[in-house]
């Protein structure tokens, strides 16, 4: 099916779905309560997105926020509400009925929030072409609109042109644990839906990092459809358009605390924990990202840990019977690959069978945040334990 086709049958489906009322493809989580306060019940009803922005927690009175897929403006704004009225706020949407009831209801907004005038710029664009200008937003949201994008790596490109330096996203959409087959790629129906237009995560993370963006990781994760034995999940994905390298003269050299006992970062830098690793300035600038700092020690002198040291962490394996369970375990933090005590090796994206020894060990913190994860099982499982002895382990 054509690009140009894609685009245009996706757009008359949210189009009709705004007309009608229609209950579109996304899982949400909007706290309505709240909204209800000061955005009209025109634009609540026609909400698509698969979760709240978790980015707009993170919003600093004063910021810029452009919004991939405004839609009917719901989360642009919650985000005007946030920036406050000396921040700006952009929405991009190609559908004429949704600009239209956002830019309706903007006036109005603004008054419920006591401001003189609306905050809030709806252009009409693609998310692959956006109007907006190069190094405009402090933060880029988006709720369940790129999956719909055919072309998703040249969203990412415009993503990291019209973030600033120094700029974050943060954006929740539907990915699968597998690749979509032609004949769901080719269904109109499904691209509507979500579903179609889903890549794996390992590619959709890739496609981040191949734009520019870096320290990219895992903020939310939830499990939504199986269909035809493929998982589609939502996940909320922040990452960071490092600023220019800024001189750090005084730190020259970084330790892995753990849990993990080896990881790769974005630019391909392995480090072994507990083993001081030299750095260049830019690797300062991305180790010292909120995701990745609490995992390393920068010093100006090498710093070696051992198991005794309270800043060295780990999360041993419990050495008993284990289950298989179903249990599928997708790296989704700031590493291309990272590695446990118990000899997993686990590659960003891609599904790894654990069993109930495993699952414990990541569902401890830091280790949980950094990955989904998925239940293949289609039935109760009722396997018989097996053993997990260090001399020949079952995983």
């Amino acid at each position: 099916m054509p690009i140009d086709e894609i685009t245009q049958k996706v757009s008359d489906r949210y189009a009709k779905a705004a007309s009608t009322g229609e209950q579109m493809c996304c899982p949400t989580s909007y706290d309505m309560a709240h909204l209800k306060s000061f955005i009209p019940d025109e634009v609540l009803k026609i909400s698509y997105g698969c979760g709240t922005p978790a980015g707009l927690e993170t919003v600093k009175p004063g910021e810029t926020v452009v919004d991939i897929g405004s839609g009917g403006g719901i989360d642009c704004f919650e985000a005007s509400r946030l920036v406050g009225p000396s921040g700006r706020v952009i929405g991009i949407d190609m559908t004429d009925t949704m600009l239209e009831i956002a830019r309706q209801h903007a006036a109005v907004v603004a008054s419920n929030l006591g401001y003189a005038a609306s905050n809030v710029d709806f252009r009409k664009g693609l998310a692959d072409a956006m109007p907006v200008e190069d190094e405009t937003a402090d933060l880029i949201i988006s709720n369940c609109v790129i999956n719909l994008a055919p072309d998703k790596r040249k969203v990412f490109r415009e993503m990291f042109r019209v973030a600033k330096s120094g700029g974050r996203f943060t954006i929740s959409d539907i990915v699968a644990d597998q690749t979509v087959p032609q004949y769901l790629i080719h269904d109109a129906q499904k691209w509507g839906d979500c579903l179609s237009g889903a890549l794996t995560l390992t590619d959709y993370m890739a496609g981040m990092t191949e734009a520019g963006f870096l320290a990219v990781h895992l903020t939310k994760f939830s499990p939504w459809q199986v269909i035809d034995g493929i998982h589609f999940f939502s996940v909320t994905l922040t990452g960071y358009k490092l600023p220019a390298t800024p001189a750090a003269p005084s730190i020259r050299f970084a330790t892995l605390r753990g849990p993990f006992t080896r990881v790769v970062d974005e630019r391909g830098q392995a480090y072994q924990r507990g083993i001081p690793q030299p750095i260049t300035p830019a690797d300062v600038s991305l180790l010292s990202q909120p995701p990745l700092t609490d995992h390393f020690i920068l010093t100006a002198e090498p710093l070696w840990l051992h198991r005794g040291d309270a800043r060295w962490a780990a999360v041993f394996p419990e050495q008993r019977p284990c289950v298989w369970e179903g249990d599928f375990a997708l790296l989704a933090g700031p590493f291309l690959e990272a590695a446990d005590d118990d000899g997993h090796v686990y590659r960003r994206g891609e599904p790894l069978e654990i069993c109930s020894k495993t699952r414990r060990v990541l569902d401890q913190a830091g280790y949980a945040t950094h990955f989904a994860m998925l239940n293949r099982a289609g039935y109760k499982v009722a396997g018989e334990t097996v053993s997990c002895a260090p001399n020949g382990g079952c995983c």
